[in-house]
């Protein structure tokens, strides 16, 4: 009988992806990450997703575990978005967490297990043929997060199942009632783990005393229109809330961080049609060094783009659209696809 690791967090998905793959014949092992508690006492947010995920455990009958990552999800992402914010980038952070955190920590426990795979809740695919192990789009378009998962290492990929990726989010649902799941109607997480309600600025003021310094709000001629509250406040393609008016509708354009300055231009200034990408990840291949016509993704929600990737010396790659973009947003991860398979991305420059 093969062994699989699952990471639960307490909610619908990866309790689902339990449940079906015990009763697809492996053994289960349950694993939930506490990553919010210091010294013994636990965050309600921890609290809740072990108190959850232990009683689907005790409920379909395999052993579980905890493991505190406290430490190192602070030190490797919280501090990281901080980080992006002082630089004027806007990052995020499930992406990066994904590889460094979760998978990382979860392909060592199924190391330290003897098992064969690990297993998440995430809506993805795997294929695996004789080369590489290739990451596909779900089934259910609508709630694919390959998006996310883009920056996964072979060895990664190579030890996972995403058993819900080939299931619409009802059918799992429905799956939840028959396995008689008390969490079977828990709402979907939406917000970023580590931010309550949403209110990513309270966090970042709360968090750091040296962000949101004042400074100039100028024009892209350069002149001065007005001041702002902090880079923090603002993301590239916004319009409200800047405090300053002309006869036409302004919008963020950059976000300069050497000089502070917050620079506005029309809508029109706020389109464009190439960027940089940097630290690269290749699923796909194993190197890039010739250009590729593919589709692009700019951010999770956004559509698909026909766009071309360059290559250059630098070891940076250029992606050109066919179409201008709008907020095309430094930070963020340019994610790469033909068809349903994920090549891989970046990080936009």
């Amino acid at each position: 009988m093969e062994k699989v690791i699952v990471a639960m967090s307490g909610g619908v998905d990866s309790s689902v992806a339990a449940a079906y793959l015990k009763e697809q014949g492996y053994e289960v092992i349950g694993l939930t990450f506490v990553m919010f508690s210091k010294n013994d006492n636990l965050d309600p947010k921890d609290k809740r997703a072990i108190e959850d995920a232990k009683s689907v455990a005790n409920q379909i009958g395999i052993k579980h575990f905890t493991e505190n990552i406290t430490e190192e999800f602070h030190d490797k992402i919280i501090r990281d978005f901080i980080n992006q914010y002082k630089n004027a980038r806007t990052p995020n952070p499930c992406v990066i967490c994904n590889r460094k955190i979760k998978f990382n920590y979860l392909l060592d426990k199924t190391k330290d297990l003897n098992a064969n795979y690990m297993a998440t809740g995430h809506y993805a695919r795997i294929e695996r043929d004789n080369k590489r192990v290739l990451l596909k789009k779900a089934i259910d378009q609508k709630k694919d997060q390959s998006y996310m998962l883009y920056r996964m290492s072979q060895e990664q990929l190579e030890h996972t199942l995403f058993p819900m990726g080939k299931f619409k989010k009802e059918k799992i649902r429905e799956m939840a009632k028959k396995y008689k799941l008390k969490i079977h109607d828990k709402p979907d997480s939406q917000d970023i783990c580590f931010i309550k309600n949403s209110n990513y600025i309270d966090f970042l003021e709360n968090q750091s005393d040296d962000i949101g310094k004042p400074g100039p709000i100028i024009d892209i001629n350069g002149n001065k229109l007005g001041e702002h509250n902090g880079l923090h406040n603002y993301t590239i393609g916004q319009r409200r809330g800047l405090g300053i008016s002309k006869p036409y509708p302004l919008y963020v354009v950059d976000l300069d961080s050497k000089n502070n300055t917050v620079v506005v231009g029309k809508n029109k200034n706020v389109f464009n049609n190439s960027f940089y990408i940097e630290n690269p990840n290749w699923i796909y291949y194993n190197e890039l060094s010739k250009p590729i016509v593919i589709n692009c993704k700019i951010r999770y929600n956004s559509p698909e783009k026909l766009a071309t990737v360059y290559p250059e010396e630098s070891g940076l790659f250029k992606i050109v659209f066919k179409d201008e973009q709008r907020a095309i947003t430094p930070g963020q991860s340019a994610v790469f696809y033909k068809n349903d398979y994920v090549l891989g991305g970046g990080i936009i420059k």
